[in-house]
């Protein structure tokens, strides 16, 4: 056998007599859901995947205002820590998810919620907390909570606040008390130092909590880029998570648009 057929052509790429045809799945194919009931896999001593979705789950943004977000230092910068936090409330509103806005003491130095999650969620109040600092322990948002629960059949909770161990881990421990089942989006928190975020991380996954990333829970959420919430996510993933955008945008800047012209016509 020669080395191009042991190793492929060279100018084409394809490997001869060495691969199988790829396998390219049907572009009406579904999710498939899990073959173990949630109650069958804890029975059978397996930890249950309760994944949150767009239809089981609520999000809380707590207290993410433009005084308190100036003392967040475990970023690298706070134009990271904000664009995670407005991507994940645009994936809230591109799938549809209830939220719940709550501040702390805005009238003072701790200022207003930011514009961008006021602007996004103009048709939600925001729940005003004057000095209680656990907002699962203030009556008006508990009650607000309680009541959006209620109405709405969900049982999946999905949490960030400005700072992680207490805007977040306090009301994540206290919920989790109670018996509801908390996904604190630990990259939309932030921290006066790591010690802060660590404990608090400890904490929080010590008491049964399901730490989650944006990126990742926006995976989860989404699924299947093929449904018809694909094209609003798309938004979010590509303007406030750079890492991912940037890949997107490349590909349609270059494949696409031809914006760069390629000299060596390998793009067609």
């Amino acid at each position: 056998m020669s080395s191009t057929q042991m190793n492929g052509d060279p100018a084409t790429g394809a490997n001869i007599g060495k691969r199988p045809p790829d396998v390219v799945s049907p572009t009406n194919d579904h999710v498939l859901p899990l073959k173990t009931g949630l109650k069958d896999a804890f029975a059978a001593g397996r930890v249950p995947y309760d994944k949150p979705t767009p239809s089981n789950s609520v999000m809380l943004f707590i207290d993410h205002q433009i005084g308190l977000m100036v003392g967040v230092r475990d970023f690298t910068s706070l134009a990271a820590y904000k664009a995670n936090v407005v991507g994940l409330a645009k994936m809230a509103k591109a799938l549809d998810v209830p939220v719940l806005l709550s501040s702390s003491n805005a009238q003072w130095q701790n200022g207003d919620t930011l514009s961008e999650l006021r602007e996004l969620f103009d048709d939600q109040p925001i729940y005003r907390r004057t000095g209680i600092v656990n907002c699962y322990e203030d009556p008006s948002f508990r009650s607000a909570f309680e009541g959006l629960l209620t109405e709405t059949g969900r049982t999946h909770v999905i949490i960030s606040g400005v700072t992680i161990a207490t805007c977040c881990a306090m009301p994540t421990l206290a919920m989790l008390n109670d018996g509801y089942r908390v996904f604190p989006v630990v990259d939309a928190c932030g921290a006066w130092n790591s010690y802060e975020t660590q404990a608090a991380m400890s904490r929080m996954a010590r008491a049964g909590a399901e730490l989650v990333t944006v990126f990742a829970l926006g995976c989860e959420l989404q699924a299947d880029w093929k449904l018809p919430s694909g094209d609003a996510m798309f938004e979010p993933f590509t303007n406030e998570l750079p890492e991912y955008g940037f890949v997107i945008q490349n590909y349609w800047n270059n494949a696409n648009q031809h914006v760069v012209n390629d000299p060596f016509a390998v793009v067609t």
